[in-house]
């Protein structure tokens, strides 16, 4: 066992743990930080991605030991480090993944959604491209990544103070006007029907 003094959150925890353990081990279960996924254990997944001094690390194969120091932020820290930082409400990213569906059985969004702070906090205004190429790391099997791609790109276009472009596969389609709407309260637009009905 080792005492290790970690950086969390804001916080300033002292933990004791085996020295063997990963950052992943610890934010679980010594800490119970869950938030952050144990799903591979070797690196493939990204459910367990954290920020360490802002930059996106896959938890799972990081000692725990070797993050004494350094500034820790995990899922559950997002929202205070927003309101920390004089936002109001969750950070922009909680808000547009929840605004645009970007989720299904929410396994993979913890990591998603730092893989996405992490790029947004180093490059304010990412391409479609540069956006896909940040989130690559982490693996969904449930949503397709589309509505996970728009909801960077509503950060990027709200924090810009216009709209995102549309998705490659509906170029004349507003998404955000439907499923990306403020809230999430407006009607998606309705559906053609093989006798000629919706719209």
């Amino acid at each position: 066992m080792r005492l290790q003094r970690l950086q969390i959150n804001g916080d300033r925890i002292e933990v004791a743990a085996p020295s063997h353990w990963t950052l992943l081990e610890v934010l679980r279960y010594r800490l119970g930080l869950t938030g952050s996924k144990q799903g591979c254990d070797k690196g493939d997944c990204g459910a367990c991605t954290v920020l360490i001094d802002g930059k996106p690390v896959l938890a799972c194969l990081t000692l725990s030991a070797l993050c004494e120091e350094r500034e820790i932020t995990t899922i559950e820290g997002l929202l205070p480090a927003h309101l920390r930082s004089g936002g109001t409400g969750p950070d922009p990213v909680q808000d547009a993944f929840d605004r645009c569906g970007a989720l299904q059985c929410g396994f993979c969004q913890p990591g998603m959604m730092l893989s996405a702070r992490a790029l947004l906090n180093e490059n304010p205004a990412p391409s479609r491209a540069e956006i896909k190429d940040a989130l690559a790391g982490n693996l969904c099997r449930c949503t397709g990544y589309t509505q996970i791609v728009q909801a960077v790109e509503l950060v990027v276009a709200e924090a810009a103070g216009s709209e995102p472009e549309p998705p490659a596969w509906a170029p004349n389609a507003n998404p955000w006007k439907n499923g990306c709407a403020k809230n999430g309260h407006e009607e998606p637009p309705a559906r053609a029907t093989d006798n000629g009905e919706g719209a």
